[in-house]
């Protein structure tokens, strides 16, 4: 079966276009799946897996005390493998055609407020370089709601100063503008006029090639502490909190969809569920009778 989930990875890599951490992932998922058929059922050939075989590895997920999240996502990954198998005509049936996932109960993604915002793009030291660099990628980072992947890859001739925006590569090799805003444009143009290396990467590290993502997901938990934050944030959360205050403020849909370069806008949907502290402050102001006093 070894042959089988490399072919598909190949046609994840080629013909869609998945990025590497996203091959990791269905890499790893597959390799369970496949040990799981392998030890538990026998199995080493994918025309012998049977709808109870996906059952029961579903159920061994779940012995395991694996999230709803993880298990919807690993079910995701093996129905797409078997789908690929039927369609390369490796089987005539799919085992996973009739299997449901889990229902998964949506969070709502952790976001700053405005002030803790502020606080946090203050907390690099801006008198070294490093911290000239942190200050600059957390201001890029909340100005443009990108990945933290998109971020780490930036390269110089990726910003355009003078027009205003940044141009990244995000899932599935897809292209996309997002505009940046004069004061991430001011840091960017300060830290590049700091700098006196030829590098082409713009946010590099210690090695001269681009700082890693978890190098930064480090940098943004130190600053966080740094400035008296004592929420649990990712550099997602910089990404959560561009795409929240951008609807507070009225800003469409579909336009922070593309933004964020979301490939529905289902996902992008999760962010009308703002928060209950908002919608009284909307509900006080614009109300006629929600004051006291009001008459």
């Amino acid at each position: 079966m070894h042959d089988l989930t490399q072919q598909f990875l190949d046609y994840l890599a080629l013909e869609r276009g998945l990025a590497a951490n996203s091959l990791a992932a269905y890499r790893r998922d597959l390799a369970e799946h496949v040990a799981f058929l392998h030890d538990a059922c026998g199995k080493d050939d994918p025309a012998a897996v049977e709808e109870g075989d996906v059952i029961r590895y579903l159920t061994s997920l779940h012995r395991a005390k694996a999230a709803g999240s993880t298990i919807s996502r690993k079910l995701t990954t093996v129905k797409q493998f078997y789908r690929y198998l039927v369609a390369e005509r490796y089987l005539s049936a799919d085992p996973t055609a009739n299997v449901q996932a889990p229902r998964v109960v949506k969070t709502l993604p952790s976001t700053l407020t405005l002030e803790e915002v502020e606080r946090l793009l203050a907390a690099p030291d801006v008198s070294a370089l490093r911290g000239l660099r942190d200050r600059t990628m957390l201001e890029v980072l909340y100005a443009t709601g990108l990945r933290v992947s998109e971020l780490v890859n930036l390269k110089r001739g990726d910003v355009n100063l003078r027009m205003g925006f940044v141009r990244c590569v995000g899932k599935g090799n897809k292209e996309r503008i997002v505009p940046l805003g004069k004061i991430a444009i001011g840091w960017i143009t300060h830290y590049l006029d700091c700098r006196e290396d030829d590098l082409t990467c713009l946010f590099p590290g210690l090695k001269r090639t681009p700082l890693t993502r978890a190098a930064f997901w480090c940098l943004i938990k130190r600053l966080a502490v740094r400035a008296g934050i004592l929420k649990d944030i990712s550099p997602h959360t910089l990404r959560h909190s561009f795409a929240t205050h951008l609807l507070e403020r009225g800003a469409d849909l579909r336009a922070i969809q593309e933004m964020l370069g979301h490939a529905s806008i289902t996902t992008t949907q999760i962010y009308t569920h703002v928060s209950t502290d908002f919608l009284r402050e909307v509900y006080v102001d614009a109300h006629p009778r929600a004051r006291r006093g009001g008459g």
